[in-house]
């Protein structure tokens, strides 16, 4: 039986959160790393593959610009404007 692409994370995944949450908590510039490692850590192991899938593009996306995104400073291209992205705003409003 296989799981959805959005049903939450299989333990043989364990791996490539672990890793995520790395990348996220290391990604270069402090803002981002303090704002990506936090949700990364309190959201990606219940996160499914496909979102799993957009977190990791949005950090090949580079530093500056998902910083921008999320602050508002530039428009967010449409192939970055997923689930993950406004999960990533609203937890960036909590902080």
């Amino acid at each position: 039986m296989s799981a959805s692409p959005n049903s939450p994370v299989q333990p043989d995944l364990s791996s490539r959160v672990r890793r995520l949450i790395y990348q996220a908590s290391y990604t270069g510039m402090k803002e981002t790393d303090l704002l990506l490692g936090h949700f990364a850590k309190m959201h990606l192991p219940h996160l499914g593959e496909a979102d799993l899938t957009d977190f990791e593009n949005l950090l090949a996306a580079g530093d500056p610009a998902i910083y921008a995104w999320v602050m508002g400073n530039a428009p967010l291209p449409d192939e970055f404007d997923t689930p993950v992205f406004h999960l990533i705003k609203e937890f960036k409003k909590e902080q």
